[in-house]
């Protein structure tokens, strides 16, 4: 069994969660806050058989796509006041993922 830890832009959020549960793909989920762009996330912890595990991964894949956009970082690059800040091109999407061993797994 495999604990799979998936970071998503908000916007992706929703999209996710109605594919888990096409899937029967049972995850937990909790609002999160990137520290660069101070952006709003959602991660999701799932635990999963091993056998499994690439079907989750193929998902968030295929429905949390990169995309680029130009925001303004809170601080600037060279640690002056946000007034001084310029729009900067980042790309903003995609997932960041974990798959972790799950050594024991209990319901109670």
């Amino acid at each position: 069994m495999k604990l799979v830890i998936a970071i998503v832009q908000d916007k992706d959020a929703n999209k996710l969660r109605s594919v888990f549960v096409a899937h029967d793909i049972i995850a937990t989920r909790f609002s999160t806050t990137g520290s660069f762009l101070r952006a709003g996330n959602t991660t999701y912890l799932i635990a999963i058989d091993d056998d499994k595990v690439d079907l989750v991964l193929s998902l968030i894949k295929e429905t949390c796509s990169a995309r680029q956009q130009f925001m303004t970082p809170p601080v600037s690059l060279n640690g002056d006041t946000a007034e001084h800040t310029f729009p900067i091109e980042v790309q903003v999407g995609g997932a960041t993922v974990m798959v972790l061993p799950i050594e024991q797994f209990h319901q109670f």
